[in-house]
């Protein structure tokens, strides 16, 4: 026992990174190439200044690893951060500077940043917590749903339930979307993906802009990798902090319902040169971020810096990191955000054969979590199709979203490509190597909402505050003929029809559906297709749309139910049924291979048989064209008949028996088949 600054201490255990309450005291791990020595940092909760200093002795560091048990230390009672000495030299990327106050960068919790909107003290120093890993998970079982069982739902933890018109006891907090459970269970959904929900800081380059508050609101700017975002919490968690995104993961789990995080382990929230200074920079500089020769930021984020995801110290934190989540937050799937960055090497350049993805798809811990790739990045890299995946990844299909989108607006020669990616993507995707690789969507986060999809054809990003040249200018939108709100009822009938069209398709694809909260009741953002800085109705779910568009929810309903009955819309089940191939494209009349460059239908069938099940043979008939046409189905064998299944020219649903080989289809219109 040695004794520093009045605390009985000795030397810890140095394989437990981060602080760790044991009997008696609490045990301090860090880690440093670079420093030459490292101190603790106590503090009395809120404040500002430290009541004790403890360096860590020379003997208590055993390689680059520093590590204390102090005891008598009740994690109730304190806070804690580091400093730490070593050289300062910019050009060789070590900025070592003991006057800054270091966050743990695996700390469990982070303090001063459970209130909303609160900014932090300035000098931007964050302190850690001791969490208390006390919560009963019971004898839950995690759902396990197969890949091509899945229908995801993306949304924002605060956004889904801060609109008043949302009726939760606690709106924009994680019990708020607990109470939600219920209507995502009527809704149909079995996967939540929950925009970032790791500690962040939403004040960080808030201004105000034409009288309104900005944010970082969607988060995607990393302060600790460890700790949930206490400002989602309805209550003070302390030294408890998670307990509530447990709560809500276990009851969502009990209702069959996954969840997924998106993760963002591409950048954090320290910028460039000019950026914050409050944890990975003080800790290793040259080790945490991609250094060019001169020792400034590489930046292939879009955000200031670059994390050096395949150098070995970062690598075991990312690993370690997941490895959390997962067993102590039981996630069942995570998304990457701009994942192509994780396979650049430590020059920047793309690496063959990435080992913290390969690590990622053979971790044991990981063995059946869902890993999903945004399969590109800000500095140019577009893999999707080419993501290192050793069959473990899916990705983003940013190709099924844009030719899909195109197709329906009625763009010419698209249908082509609308029919590879309705089968599955197969010219993208080898079957064998990249099974249930395709996460399909034509919504997201970043972009229109579905019906902004079809209510502008340009962007109105104005009260972002950059003059409307932030946001994608290439959206592929049609606004049926008025720009915005209209009174017009056609072009209204046409918009949710548009809508309706879109969520057909994107239920009869082969691949993983996915799409954006809100899109099932008309959720708008008012043209806005970047609102990342937008806490406010532009951003919130407004739930009153519910009830306004209840026949939309209904369709919705109604199309979700309908992939799940024919799992033939899902996967390969015999390789074909009664002489039909697998898949097979259809023109007005049966039996095309090749679409040309004028047409604007497309059919796609599917067909095959489970051992033991009846045959199922599904038609997805779309006509993109705005005149109708009438349309021969292909032959059935004898006692077969085709039946109508569904029909977006109406919003309700009513199946019916064809008495012949051909339909009608309406204009700008999607009808699906089923023979029986």
């Amino acid at each position: 026992m040695d004794h520093i600054n009045g605390f009985d201490v000795r030397p810890g255990f140095y394989e437990i990174n981060g602080a760790t309450a044991i009997p008696g005291g609490v045990n301090f791990t860090v880690h440093s190439h670079g420093a030459t020595a490292i101190e603790l940092l106590l503090f009395h909760r809120t404040e500002e200044e430290p009541y004790a200093i403890l360096r860590f002795p020379e003997r208590y560091r055993i390689g680059n690893v520093y590590s204390m048990i102090v005891f008598k230390l009740n994690i109730e009672e304190f806070e804690y951060a580091y400093r730490v000495y070593g050289p300062n030299d910019p050009e060789k990327g070590l900025i070592f500077d003991p006057s800054k106050y270091l966050l743990d960068p695996y700390a469990r919790a982070v303090t001063g940043q459970s209130k909303w909107g609160v900014s932090t003290s300035h000098g931007q120093h964050y302190k850690a917590r001791v969490v208390k890993d006390d919560f009963d998970w019971g004898n839950m079982e995690r759902p396990r749903i197969p890949m091509e069982d899945l229908v995801i739902y993306e949304l924002h933890v605060r956004g889904f339930t801060r609109h008043e018109s949302s009726g939760v006891v606690h709106p924009g907090t994680f019990d708020g979307l607990r109470e939600k459970i219920p209507y995502l269970k009527e809704l149909g959904v079995n996967a939540v993906e929950l925009m970032p929900i790791f500690e962040f800081d939403e004040m960080q380059d808030d201004r105000v802009y034409e009288g309104r508050q900005l944010y970082n609101y969607w988060g995607y700017s990393t302060v600790s990798f460890f700790a949930p975002n206490t400002s989602y919490a309805a209550g003070v968690e302390y030294n408890r902090e998670g307990n509530e995104l447990k709560r809500l993961i276990k009851e969502l789990n009990e209702n069959g319902i996954e969840v997924f995080l998106d993760v963002v382990f591409n950048h954090t929230a320290e910028g460039n040169e000019d950026g914050p200074f409050f944890s990975f920079k003080g800790f290793d500089n040259n080790i945490y971020y991609l250094l060019t020769p001169e020792g400034t930021y590489y930046n292939f984020s879009g955000c200031g810096n670059t994390l050096n995801c395949n150098h070995p110290i970062v690598h075991q934190m990312i690993l370690d990191c997941l490895r959390y989540w997962v067993t102590t937050y039981r996630v069942n799937g995570f998304r990457f955000d701009l994942a192509s960055i994780l396979g650049r090497n430590e020059d920047g350049t793309p690496m063959n054969k990435p080992p913290l993805l390969q690590a990622m798809a053979f971790d044991p811990i990981l063995g059946d979590v869902k890993l999903i790739a945004e399969a590109w990045d800000a500095g140019g890299l577009y893999q999707v199709g080419t993501f290192p995946a050793w069959n473990r990844w899916a990705e983003w299909n940013g190709r099924y979203r844009d030719d899909l989108r195109r197709y329906l607006k009625g763009d010419g020669g698209c249908a082509q490509a609308a029919a590879q990616r309705i089968i599955g993507s197969k010219d993208i995707y080898e079957e064998k190597s990249r099974k249930d690789a395709s996460i399909n969507f034509l919504t997201c986060h970043d972009g229109f909402t579905l019906y902004d999809l079809y209510a502008y054809n340009e962007k109105h990003n104005l009260l972002n505050g950059w003059n409307n040249t932030d946001g994608s200018s290439d959206n592929h939108s049609w606004n049926c003929g008025a720009e915005g709100e209209t009174g017009d009822p056609e072009i209204n009938a046409l918009r949710l029809r548009m809508c309706r069209n879109a969520f057909a398709l994107l239920m009869c694809s082969r691949g993983i559906p996915m799409f954006l909260a809100g899109d099932e009741f008309c959720n708008t953002q008012f043209g806005n297709n970047n609102a990342y800085c937008q806490d406010n109705v532009t951003s919130w779910l407004d739930w009153s749309l519910l009830a306004r568009h209840q026949d939309m929810f209904q369709f919705f309903q109604y199309m979700i139910a309908l992939r799940k009955e024919y799992r033939i819309l899902r996967a390969n089940l015999s390789d074909g049924y009664y002489g039909f191939p697998d898949v097979s494209f259809h023109g007005v009349e049966p039996w095309r291979g090749q679409f040309e460059d004028h047409e604007r239908y497309v059919g796609v069938l599917f067909a095959g048989q489970e051992r033991g099940s009846a045959p199922q043979v599904v038609y997805v008939a779309s006509n993109a064209w705005w005149e109708p046409l009438t349309v021969e189905l292909p032959r059935l064998p004898y006692r077969m008949r085709w039946h109508k299944i569904a029909d977006t020219w109406a919003a309700e649903q009513t199946p019916e028996v064809l008495d012949e080989g051909r339909f009608t289809i309406g204009p700008r219109s999607v009808m699906v088949f089923a023979a029986k």
